[in-house]
């Protein structure tokens, strides 16, 4: 079934699925890959999705489970039985078993484990032991590896025995005696080199591994750099426990740009969660932000005597905050985006406060001229068109300095600066403009 097939199928289940029988539908999701199946589940509202997820066999579940976002995932776990659960899972990779079950009550989590063979048990078990945002959170024991002085051709019949090669095999690791990691070898030189040649001589012994411990953001970072499809992982004592591949990384990936992009708005939810829980979700950052308006609200009451004698300040304190907050967020976005990459250290982060720092001076001398003129066709008025200019300018250079300080503090403290930054930097934009609009006009009109 080609690409085509499987969208106008994806089409069908979405758009109108209550025109469709139960056989018409699972005959549909039969033809569908478990990832399209996911994003059908996730395209859902509730009601639907738990009636398409059951209609889906044992075999399937597991595959989408592993596909969906962690809410989703433990919202349809929640409604299946234990034994389901381990049946749909026992397929799985490692790290996907690992980060459906790490999920779970404990009590939940143990009685499935208890369920499995001793080798599967044992296998997950030790994926547990790390935390769910490391290196080894995302590995799979499924590595194959070889002694430095076996011959080429013994690990190529070694392959062959295999029968089938992990999915995104592009090498193979080379360890010790103890396991210990010694190097790597790629599969187009095994194929390339003389068979009669040992491993040690073409072995690859400058790539690194990764630590189990390592962050999984770090991670996607080497991967990015080093163009990598696969990679070794090792625990403390340099010993090989398996490895990492392209797929998983592409998660963190898509999961860390989720976090970031609902962050900004203070939400952390799926697109149909129910009400209750979505207001749940959001009341948090409302609150704050409420907060925040409050202390906006009384930098303006401290000039109350000057907006009751000149009324038309009133109508232009929201040019000055509107200018200020969007630079704010222009320039915060450039700050997440770097900690994001890991572009921003201590060498350069000056170099980027100037440049910003440039750009709002820039912008607010030309943004400035501009409110100025409209300000004096406005009103007549040009000291108010003067002294307007002034505080945008004065706002968008506190803008930069927030735009850069804020989320760096927030990283400092470790707090997600993507879910707080935009609250704080607002307010400090909020209340920079207010009081230098205000306080300019009282030290010179009144």
């Amino acid at each position: 079934m080609d690409n085509k097939d499987n969208a106008d199928n994806l089409k069908i289940i979405l758009d109108d699925p209550s025109d469709l029988s139960l056989n018409q539908i699972r005959r549909l999701l039969n033809k569908m890959s478990s990832s399209e199946i996911a994003h059908a589940l996730e395209s859902s509202p509730p009601k639907q999705r738990d009636l398409l997820f059951s209609l889906l066999k044992t075999e399937e579940e597991g595959d989408v489970l592993s596909e969906l976002g962690e809410e989703i995932q433990q919202d349809l776990i929640s409604n299946i039985s234990n034994e389901e659960l381990g049946e749909a899972v026992k397929e799985l990779e490692l790290d996907e078993i690992v980060d459906i079950l790490q999920n779970l009550p404990e009590e939940r989590m143990k009685n499935i484990l208890s369920n499995m063979s001793r080798v599967d048990r044992k296998r997950i078990e030790m994926g547990l032991t790390f935390p769910e945002n490391t290196a080894g959170g995302l590995l799979n024991t499924d590595v194959i590896s070889v002694r430095p002085d076996n011959s080429i051709n013994e690990v190529i019949s070694y392959l062959r025995d295999q029968g089938k090669l992990p999915e995104n095999t592009d090498k193979i690791f080379v360890v010790n005696n103890d396991n210990e990691y010694l190097g790597e070898l790629s599969i187009s030189e095994i194929i390339t080199s003389n068979p009669s040649m040992i491993v040690r001589e073409i072995m690859q012994t400058e790539i690194l591994p990764i630590n189990a411990d390592l962050d999984d953001k770090e991670v996607a970072t080497l991967f990015e750099r080093n163009d990598l499809i696969s990679s070794s992982v090792i625990d403390e004592t340099g010993k090989l426990i398996g490895r990492i591949t392209i797929d998983d990384v592409v998660d963190v990936i898509r999961e860390d740009a989720d976090q970031n992009l609902l962050g900004m708005a203070g939400v952390a939810e799926d697109t149909f969660a129910p009400p209750g829980r979505a207001a749940k979700s959001r009341v948090f950052w409302l609150s704050m932000n409420l907060i925040t308006a409050f202390i906006a609200a009384s930098t303006i009451n401290i000039f109350q005597d000057v907006i009751d004698k000149i009324v038309y300040l009133a109508v232009l304190m929201p040019i000055v905050a509107s200018m200020g907050g969007v630079a704010a967020t222009q320039t915060l976005t450039i700050v997440l985006r770097g900690l994001t990459l890991e572009q921003i250290n201590s060498s350069n982060i000056k170099w980027l406060f100037k440049r910003e720092l440039a750009v709002s001076i820039l912008n607010g001398i030309v943004l400035s001229i501009l409110v100025g003129v409209i300000t004096y066709a406005w009103f007549q008025d040009w000291m108010i068109a003067l002294l307007l200019s002034c505080a945008l300018v004065i706002n968008l250079i506190s803008s930069v300095i927030a735009g850069v300080i804020v989320p760096l503090l927030l990283r400092k403290f470790n707090q997600d600066p993507a879910i707080g930054g935009s609250v704080v930097v607002t307010t400090v934009t909020d209340v920079i403009g207010f009081f230098s609009f205000l306080g300019l006009a009282a030290i010179f009109l009144i």
